[in-house]
């Protein structure tokens, strides 16, 4: 039995939940981190440009996809060309992995929140909080459950009046946040050396691996191989415009990557003393160097602005997870055709399971690695590393390749308007995508391999 397909309500309902689905974590911690260790300005210059081409052509491709044929990731492909279903399926994949342990990592940024929030900025600040917070059994999975179980709630509720209603209620409240946020950590005392830094390209510091790096994180920032937009793109309406909302998507994408880095680099400036080494990886940087910035910023004002800061991560996470589980839903309901209330009980059952060993990984189970890699970080590596390059590429060829970039070009200009980047869109689908992709594809698989490191 065929099901009515959900839909957003308009345009900014599907471009409000597109970009909180793009605004994730990695916009917060991973791009600052980035910029701060590939010459500040000169990688901000280099992520512009690759954003109004190489990620503009790639969520144009998977948003036009899901709505020309109305399906997930895991029919869309299947429904242009069947002998091409199993890129669906590589695609699909990718959130279900993805899902359980970003959503440990959520239970984290819940934890810090409720943290700052009673004020205990000092006790966070200290060097082994972190460290023996998630080397507990029990406490780091009750917040993992809270987390995947907010998650799951808005699911439940539907696209419209759950993914599109909360999209509507954080993305505004997200924006005034960070830019609140920034403005304060520019004004903090040596903060204008993070801030020049930043913003001024040295084109001496310009290299392959600064563009890769700033593809890279594009690629992973902008949702894209999840299946993810495939979905959305599925969900959107015929009379709204392809073009204007993937061009407001990327604004509000690389508009929210770019004040984190206004948000984080000059602070830890300021209280590094000008040290961007400071701007430590990953976990290192949100949950141990931040929290020693905002703990130094005298009186109340320090826990107030790391409160804030962990609400603004809490809800880029919330979004990001809402979109991964929405996608995994989707696409057991096209498989399987099971109503939505059961579908999100299973699939939130799933992602617990699967999350529970990220979650222990970092104690009771951390002799359990490959290479000194936790769960956490093998699911993370398969995941980023390598599928979701392999299904870019593979989407490129069979867009470029096989249905051709005409067919999607098409279902752009189905309302009526001209698709005036369809050019650029051919030419970086056919040719400079799955060519920078494989470059990314190489350039990971070396780095995590440690032949060579970006």
């Amino acid at each position: 039995m065929s099901q009515k397909r959900s839909s957003f309500s308009g345009k900014l309902g599907f471009v409000l939940a597109a970009a909180g689905s793009a605004v994730g974590l990695g916009n917060i911690w991973r791009f600052p981190y980035l910029a701060a260790k590939y010459g500040g300005g000169i990688f901000l210059l280099v992520y512009l440009i690759l954003a109004v081409t190489f990620g503009f052509a790639l969520m144009t491709g998977e948003i036009a996809l899901g709505r020309k044929t109305g399906k997930s990731a895991i029919e869309a492909f299947g429904a242009l060309n069947k002998k091409y279903t199993f890129i669906g399926v590589l695609a699909s994949v990718v959130p279900i992995i993805i899902l359980p342990y970003y959503s440990v990592i959520g239970g984290w940024v819940a934890k810090y929140l409720t943290v700052f929030v009673s004020g205990g900025a000092t006790a966070a600040a200290d060097d082994s909080y972190f460290t023996n917070f998630i080397a507990q059994p029990f406490e780091p999975l009750g917040w993992f459950l809270l987390f995947i179980g907010l998650t799951a709630l808005v699911v439940l509720f539907g696209v419209e009046k759950g993914v599109e209603k909360v999209s509507k209620i954080m993305m505004p409240i997200l924006v005034v946040l960070t830019i609140c946020i920034a403005i304060y950590s520019m004004c903090m005392p040596g903060a204008m050396e993070g801030v020049v830094y930043y913003f001024k390209p040295d084109f001496s510091k310009f290299s392959a691996t600064t563009v890769l790096a700033a593809m890279g994180q594009l690629f992973y920032s902008m949702s894209l191989a999840m299946g993810i937009m495939i979905t959305y793109g599925s969900y959107m309406k015929k009379d709204v415009s392809i073009n204007s909302s993937v061009s407001q998507i990327e604004i509000f994408d690389t508009g929210i990557a770019f004040l984190a880095g206004l948000m984080v680099i000059p602070a830890v400036f300021s209280f590094s003393g000008g040290d961007e080494t400071a701007l430590g990886k990953g976990p290192g940087l949100m949950f141990i160097t931040l929290p020693k910035v905002f703990n130094s910023i005298p009186g109340v004002m320090g826990t107030i602005i790391g409160a804030a800061f962990f609400l603004l991560v809490l809800f880029a996470a919330l979004t990001s997870s809402i979109s991964l589980m929405e996608t995994v839903v989707s696409i057991v309901r096209d498989k399987l055709g099971w109503g939505r209330k059961l579908t999100c009980i299973v699939v939130a059952i799933g992602s617990i399971l699967l999350g529970i060993p990220s979650s222990l990984g970092f104690g009771v189970w951390s002799h359990i690695n490959i290479n000194g890699n936790t769960f956490l970080d093998m699911f993370d590596i398969f995941s980023n590393s390598i599928l979701m390059p392999i299904v870019a590429f593979l989407t490129c060829i069979f867009i470029g390749y096989v249905i051709k970039p005409q067919t999607l070009i098409d279902e752009v200009e189905c309302d009526g308007k001209a698709f005036k980047r369809k050019g650029l869109f051919n030419v970086m689908i056919k040719y400079v995508a799955p060519i920078c992709i494989v470059l990314i594809l190489i350039s990971s698989i070396l780095d995590v391999t440690g032949i060579a490191k970006i």
